[in-house]
């Protein structure tokens, strides 16, 4: 997007040398120490931080940004504004960041207040004024010269602007922010946030660091009295076409035209009417792909008696849909399946915490994510800012959205509930038209849940473009499942595990991994960092990253229906050392080359899968061995373990029996299938403790889980992987059977003969 998009990135921070917050003369204002330091840390401008056009989807050429130094003051809760503000902060980062320079923890009795200066350039004369905030949590009251502007608003991750032409005096103006934030203990969305030391501590917490106030870019804008809003665009693949509404601010009904360009080329134009639903021809749409995630350009301008105001924007051609694959429900990527795998990306720093320190840094993590081959990421109950969709846009990634969660453990109230799902509508509005953006993930692990099904409903209603998951995790935490939306979404740790496959939705796996590995200088805590599965080596981190991925090519993708995958986590946070990345971003820990290979064939191996390994399902079998040397030798139980025995013609009926199993539907996975045993009826092949043996079913999920074997073509035969344990096959060795996979540290793992071993044949039963 080289055209409009690129001027107006250029134009930043017009009024910086103009505005001077009050107390100038006072000493420098300086940082705090970050408990690590990241690359940008110390890149970040003391008076214009992230100077970037800050909305990099609804233009114009002329804003002035108001980050910098504020002067600032804390006070309880119900206080008045104070006199005098005794300290100063750095906007946009929150008080409890180092950043900021105040490194302080702030809690549900504290009430936040800013102030600063600053005067409207002559150039400006007879324009509008819009004061517009990328984000600031959680109540926030604005006051110019004052006098409040507008109403106070309520939302964490949400944009919001005041037309403040009328409060303004002509000369030096004074702007006074008050915030006040009860994180976990208000009711309210706060993600991962909890009130806690904002210096390194002890504990093993997946919650971090609370971000309390301004948080994203203040800026003063230009506007005419009739001017656009927002640009809803939505492609239009089947009729080549851009479907666009223009929302606008005082031109209800007036006309507004809206051009697609391909750099300099226009493609399309239409004519519309301002609110309403137009077409905008795009012929032989070149499709937005994470492989080719190429943008156009969009312009659109108000017409007639409402003429003058005119924006620029970008959009990428591309649709997102769930639809059956080879008798398999999966998403399809502009009518095709593409395997979408990607990481949790929590988007927490330990200078900034919920703000990036510059630009480069918000790219970073996404371009990391290029790197190690991935093609998606789930952006994990925290909402960016608008550029870092632009940069997801821009690189191509597929984006999973989070709403972030209200607090654990409790029933949110009537008004609770009321204010969620204003705030969820005002995060879909504000990035309704980000192409990378495929799916809104409404609840997480059962976190503040209530009403799954409704608010699934009403979030589909509300962007019907999109894929909904109305539950990351329905199988953990107390979870419940509203049993609608486009995918089914389970959490395995370490996994990746299975998610069972549904008629209607798609199966994806929300969470798996979580492999830990601490390195020493690269710490938040030292000592104190801890994973799901910590790694004793770098070396060992890589041989079982890549064997998770592996096992899902190999296993979950061809035979369990499996579509998507979210590994946990791009980087560490806080104690958790899970990350690819240290929390700083100083140490890429794992081989790049290799994690992007194996990503790569994953991704690859999707663009071809066929349909799953068929077995004759409710007919007995025997299981023969493949191994050369031991090709007579059949799966059967002995005292209820599982081994391998010669089976012929003159085998006694006991044994016979004993190796007759009869094939059903798997009890886990519709897509698989489990071997009950002929002479003990109701009793199945299972694994437990790796151990593989004939047992009776308890009626648990994990029993379930454990008899269901999905079968993968294999040299001369098909190998059967655990449903819950992808890339862990059932094996032979010294006569026994048991759960192996390659690179694990058991004597049952052993390399010698690995892939016959745990090859077998399908034959006729030895006891009909």
């Amino acid at each position: 997007m080289a055209g409009v998009a690129a001027w107006v990135l250029a134009v930043t921070g017009l009024l910086a040398s103009q505005t001077a917050p009050a107390g100038a003369a006072e000493a420098p204002w300086e940082p705090k120490p970050a408990p690590l330091t990241t690359p940008w840390t110390g890149q970040v401008p003391v008076d214009d931080p992230l100077p970037e056009y800050p909305r990099p989807q609804l233009t114009r050429p002329d804003w002035a940004g108001l980050n910098g130094i504020w002067d600032f003051a804390v006070t309880s809760r119900d206080a008045a504004q104070p006199a005098v503000f005794g300290e100063r902060i750095r906007v946009p980062f929150a008080p409890e960041s180092a950043l900021s320079g105040i490194q302080r923890k702030i809690t549900e009795n504290d009430r936040l207040w800013y102030k600063r200066t600053f005067t409207v350039p002559a150039g400006w004369s007879g324009k509008r004024i819009q004061l517009n905030f990328g984000a600031s949590d959680w109540e926030t009251t604005v006051r110019v010269n004052g006098q409040q502007a507008g109403a106070v608003h309520r939302g964490g991750y949400d944009s919001f602007s005041y037309d403040i032409t009328p409060l303004l005096n002509g000369g030096t103006n004074t702007i006074v922010v008050s915030v006040y934030d009860a994180t976990q203990t208000g009711g309210q969305a706060v993600g991962k946030q909890r009130i806690q030391d904002v210096t390194p501590h002890a504990g093993r917490s997946i919650f971090y660091t609370a971000t309390s106030g301004i948080w994203q870019t203040v800026w003063l804008e230009p506007t005419a009295a009739a001017r656009i809003t927002r640009l809803d665009m939505v492609p239009d693949l089947q009729n080549n076409t851009l479907r666009v509404t223009v929302r606008a601010a005082g031109a209800d009904g007036a006309g507004v035209e809206v051009a697609v360009a391909d750099g300099g080329t226009r493609v399309g134009v239409a004519t519309g009417t301002v609110g309403l639903e137009f077409s905008v021809p795009v012929p032989d749409a070149r499709r937005w792909t994470p492989e080719d995630p190429f943008l156009y350009d969009v312009t659109a301008r108000l017409t007639g008696d409402a003429g003058g105001d005119r924006v620029g924007s970008y959009t990428g051609m591309r649709s997102i849909a769930v639809r059956d694959v080879n008798g398999v429900r999966r998403p399809v990527l502009n009518g095709s399946f593409v395997f979408q795998t990607g990481t949790l990306d929590q988007g927490y720093w330990p200078d900034g915490l919920h703000t990036a320190p510059t630009d480069a840094a918000l790219r970073y993590d996404l371009q990391k994510h290029k790197d190690l081959g991935f093609n998606m990421v789930r952006k994990h109950i925290k909402v960016e800012p608008q550029r870092w969709f632009y940069w997801a846009d821009r690189l191509g990634l597929l984006v999973w959205q989070d709403m972030p969660a209200m607090d654990t453990g409790k029933s949110p109230s009537a008004a609770a509930r009321a204010q969620w799902e204003s705030e969820f509508r005002a995060v879909i509005d504000q990035h309704r038209s980000s192409p990378s953006l495929i799916m809104w993930v409404d609840q997480n692990e059962g976190w503040g849940q209530y009403d799954q099904a409704r608010v699934a409903d009403m979030v589909k209603a509300y962007d019907p473009s999109r894929l909904v998951d109305n539950m990351s995790g329905v199988n953990c935490c107390g979870a419940q499942d509203g049993g609608n939306g486009d995918v089914v979404d389970n959490h395995n740790y370490v996994g990746p595990g299975n998610t069972p496959t549904e008629p209607v939705r798609a199966s994806v796996l929300g969470e798996y991994g979580g492999l830990g590995f601490r390195v020493p200088g690269h710490e938040w805590y030292p000592g104190g960092g801890w994973g799901y599965e910590d790694q004793p080596s770098l070396a060992a981190l890589d041989d079982r990253l890549v064997g998770l991925f592996d096992g899902i090519r190999e296993n979950s993708l061809p035979a369990s229906g499996l579509s998507a995958a979210v590994y946990t986590q791009i980087t560490d946070v806080e104690n958790e050392t899970n990350g690819l990345l240290t929390y700083d971003r100083q140490v890429v820990k794992v081989d790049e080359a290799r994690v992007r290979a194996a990503n790569q064939a994953l991704v690859a191996a999707s663009r071809t899968v066929g349909p799953a390994v068929e077995l004759p399902l409710e007919q007995y079998v025997s299981v023969r061995v493949t191994t050369p040397g031991y090709t007579d030798r059949y799966v059967r139980h002995y005292d209820g373990l599982g081994s391998t025995e010669v089976v012929n013609a003159g085998s006694t009926a006991l044994l016979k029996a004993d190796a007759t199993w009869k094939v059903r539907p798997g009890l886990a996975n519709r897509l698989c299938y489990s071997f009950e045993s002929r002479n003990y009826p109701g009793e199945y092949l299972r694994h437990r403790e790796f151990r593989v043996r004939r047992d009776a079913s308890d009626n648990s999920a994990l029993y379930r889980e454990d008899a269901t074997w999905c079968p993968v073509r294999g040299n001369g035969g098909i190998r059967l992987s655990a449903a819950n344990f992808p890339g862990q096959y059932l094996r032979h060795i010294n006569a026994e059977l048991w759960l192996a996979r390659q690179g694990g540290p058991h004597a049952w793992d052993s390399p010698a003969n690995l892939v016959p071993d745990t090859t077998w044949a399908i034959t006729a039963p030895w006891a009909p």
